[in-house]
């Protein structure tokens, strides 16, 4: 097969079948990747880019604790929520053509971001850069597969794509910490207005453009169907972790049920579903989205403790702390791209497995941490530990799941394969974040001296950083037991993320060991 020219529409691989070499991409698809990387980077650092300018930000807006959970995860809900429509709507009308429309609302939708006056006016800008991101995610992971029809090209590509996402998302605290040293924090989102303008113009020249030979209509009711599947149960997750089972909860849980009935029983019927429900007969496509999505529920929750325990009980500034972060991030790099290549020799499931097997170590190091002992050292290491098994599974997850979807399947593939990796990081953030914080309250409930006054009491109670604004009026010793305080509510994070990573250990060594090596599913 020759190089297609970017202003092409590329012809889908016959039948779905690309477990043969079908030729080999050059120059100008590699620079398409690296155009694509920019993109990538900035919505993976969107998603973190708030873990240490947090302080700074309730200090000026004062958001509830409620509300500063819904400003961090807002935006990665409404993408999780959206990414499977967008990841349709790209197939028909064009992923090239979605990639653009979806980078300049993104880009507005961050100015607006950057000048909010409120908690919920932020919160409303997060939830739009939601929706635009969902435009962009699924675009460019499926014009990667477009980019590379080679199998073993395609694998390293999806290796690097996943490495600059999982870059951008690790790197998020490191850029919103820099930034805050010179600038408001308003300034960490206006950092995505010059990667739109690049993008916009050399996509023309780079990529090419894709539609679905036989793309069927958009189903609306299945997209408005779509986001109550996930609203109602992350809130009944979030409130059982922090007030127990309630009656509003558990109703919460169960219309979230209800809808994903509805859905479900919807795609079932219709020629052209939203959601293809043929793609979960394959075991590797299935198992590899499992694991990414409780993969990255246990490190999306863990980057955020972690980093707050740098500011916040160890006392470092944001900067000093982002650069802490980035230092544990260079791991996540070489599993994200040394993985494909170890594939080539070892079967991926075993990969897969021995890197999260280092993870489950990681978080069990983070239980060992006191506010006294342990330090920063403990914590950048365990964090690499997470790291180093998260890029790994971001990157032959992403290429299973991508990889067994025929062709013109690929964008929506690509759509569920980011919906489990964002929704992964914002069920981690609200889920392990909701443990913390239920752990935290009931601790410090047992340590408060009768006669504070109520709006002393009510902060304390609330967070450790709502506490550390108040830290001079505070009396002897409450400041230090919040931070113990803190410090249970992680350990209690790390545990639930050990116990159930190590379940996800299990499950990639036995479900994913009778999956090939690249050089022989490519038939080499």
């Amino acid at each position: 097969m020759t190089q297609q020219t970017p202003s092409a529409t590329p012809i889908p691989i016959p039948n779905g079948n690309r477990q043969k070499d079908v030729g080999r991409a050059g120059p100008l698809a590699w620079a398409g990747l690296a155009l694509l990387s920019l993109p990538t980077v900035m919505l993976g650092l969107d998603l973190t880019l708030l873990h240490l300018t947090l302080p700074a930000l309730a200090a000026d807006l004062q958001p509830t604790s409620s509300q500063a959970l819904w400003i961090m995860d807002a935006y990665g809900f409404l993408i999780a929520g959206f990414l499977i429509t967008m990841g349709t709507l790209g197939d028909r009308i064009g992923r090239r053509k979605l990639l653009l429309i979806g980078a300049v609302a993104f880009a507005a939708a961050s100015v607006l971001a950057a000048f909010s006056t409120s908690a919920n006016m932020l919160i409303a800008a997060r939830a739009a850069l939601g929706v635009a991101g969902a435009t962009l995610m699924p675009s460019t992971l499926a014009l990667i597969s477009n980019l590379f029809p080679s199998p073993r090209q395609r694998a390293l590509g999806i290796g690097i794509w996943a490495t600059m996402w999982g870059i951008g998302y690790a790197l998020g605290p490191v850029v919103g910490g820099l930034l805050l040293e010179w600038f408001w924090w308003g300034a960490a989102f206006l950092i995505a207005v010059p990667v739109v303008i690049l993008l916009l113009l050399l996509a023309p020249l780079l990529l090419p453009e894709y539609r679905a030979p036989e793309a069927g209509r958009l189903d609306l009711p299945s997209v408005l169907l779509s986001l109550p599947v996930m609203l109602p149960f992350v809130y009944g997750i979030k409130q059982i972790a922090k007030s127990g089972i309630t009656l509003d909860a558990i109703a919460a849980i169960l219309v979230g049920v209800l809808f994903a009935w509805i859905f479900i029983k919807r795609q079932r019927r219709l020629a052209d579903p939203l959601l293809d429900l043929s793609l979960f007969s394959n075991r590797a496509f299935s198992v590899a989205l499992i694991v990414l999505l409780f993969g990255l529920v246990a490190v999306g929750g863990t980057m955020l403790l972690v980093a707050q325990y740098l500011q916040l009980v160890a006392g470092h500034s944001p900067a000093t702390a982002g650069l802490w972060m980035g230092l544990a991030a260079l791991a996540m790099i070489i599993g994200g791209t040394g993985a494909p290549l170890v594939a080539r020799v070892i079967r991926p499931g075993f990969v897969v497995a021995g890197s999260l097997a280092l993870s489950v170590v990681g978080y069990l190091m983070l239980t060992q941490m006191t506010p006294d002992t342990g330090g920063v050292t403990l914590a950048v290491a365990a964090l690499a530990l997470a790291y180093l098994g998260n890029g790994t599974i971001a990157a032959l997850g992403t290429d299973l799941v991508v990889g067994s979807a025929p062709a013109e399947k690929a964008g929506s593939a690509s759509a569920m394969t980011e919906m489990v990796q964002d929704l992964g990081i914002s069920l981690g953030v609200a889920l392990l974040g909701s443990i913390a914080s239920a752990v935290y309250h009931r601790a410090m409930l047992n340590h408060l001296p009768g006669d504070l006054e109520a709006s002393m009491r009510e902060a304390v109670v609330d967070s450790l950083w709502a506490a550390s604004s108040l830290a001079s009026e505070l009396p002897d010793g409450l400041m230090a037991q919040a931070q113990v305080a803190f410090m249970a509510g992680l350990h209690g994070a790390a545990m639930f993320s050990a116990a159930s990573v190590a379940v996800l250990t299990v499950l990639s060594a036995v479900a994913l060991r009778h999956v090939g090596v690249v050089t022989q599913r490519e038939g080499a």
